[in-house]
Parts: structure tokens; C-alpha cells; sequence
């Protein structure tokens, strides 16, 4: 006898969402963290896709493996949060569309990036940097050094 067809929902995308996100945040690739839980590549893909439903005891293992509570995975969903009038809603990092930065890979290897710079002068020269492009400024290397480093 076959067992019921599973049909993913919301709250699979959700977790396997949040899942991707922090194993991002990490800088995790989707190897390392199969092999911190002792299951395939394939699996956490299929994990974070929703294709496969993770159970309770799977979710706990990988929340685990990720350094975060089970409750991170569940963060955002609707009946999950707090009453909140429309004055009172705050954004969340969850809470991001399909368009929201915040939501993109990109966006957090930007921020490690950025964390990883070693002084608070390379942090400022890159938001001076930043905020010169989207103002529409021409931004112009005035030095090379001999060592490499560009002078702004």
C-alpha cells in the first residue's frame, strides 16, 4: 500500500526558505551542511526547494548543524507572529518579497563581505563608495599604490 502523495505548501517553502538563508548566512555550501547532518547534497536541495518534507527530529538536527533555534525556520510565517496593528508592523528579514534585496544571496555576500573587511576606514571608503554610485557621482581611482591598493 502507498503512503499519501506528498503536496508541498507554504509553510514547506517557508522552512526550506529559511533554511537556504541561514546556511547562506554561514557560507555554507549545501555539501557541507549534508555532511554535518549525515545526509546527501540532494536531500538539502531537495530540503530547501520543498520538494521533501523535513521532519521534526531532521529539522532539529539541522538547526543544530546551522547554530540557530528550530523557532528561526518558523520566524515570519502568518499565525506565528504576534497581533500587530498596521502602525505597530515592523519589517522583518522574513517578511521580503520576491523583489526585496534582503531575500537575495547576493545581498548577503555582500554583507560578509563588508564584515570582513579589516578596519572601520575600509567599511567607510566602501559606504562612501556606494552611496557616490546611487547618487549618481562618478567615483574615480585618483592612486594606485605599488602594493596594489587603490587610492579614491
Amino acid at each position: 500500500m502507498a503512503g499519501k502523495q506528498y503536496i508541498r505548501n507554504s509553510v514547506d517553502n517557508h522552512i526550506g526558505h529559511r533554511m537556504q538563508l541561514r546556511r547562506s548566512m554561514l557560507g555554507l555550501s549545501q555539501k557541507d551542511l549534508g555532511d554535518l547532518c549525515g545526509v546527501s547534497c540532494q536531500q538539502i536541495q531537495k530540503y530547501e526547494s520543498a520538494a521533501n518534507r523535513i521532519s521534526a527530529s531532521r529539522l532539529f538536527q539541522i538547526g543544530r548543524a546551522l547554530d540557530t533555534p528550530v523557532s528561526f525556520f518558523f520566524c515570519g510565517l502568518p499565525g506565528n507572529l504576534p497581533d500587530e496593528t498596521k502602525a505597530t508592523k515592523s519589517r522583518r528579514v522574513s517578511d521580503q518579497g520576491e523583489d526585496d534585496p534582503m531575500g537575495k544571496t547576493e545581498t548577503l555576500r555582500l554583507i560578509n563581505l563588508y564584515w570582513k573587511l579589516s578596519s572601520d576606514k575600509q567599511r567607510a571608503i566602501v559606504m562612501d563608495i556606494l552611496t557616490a554610485l546611487n547618487q549618481g557621482d562618478r567615483v574615480s581611482v585618483t592612486e594606485q599604490q605599488p602594493d596594489g591598493t587603490i587610492m579614491l
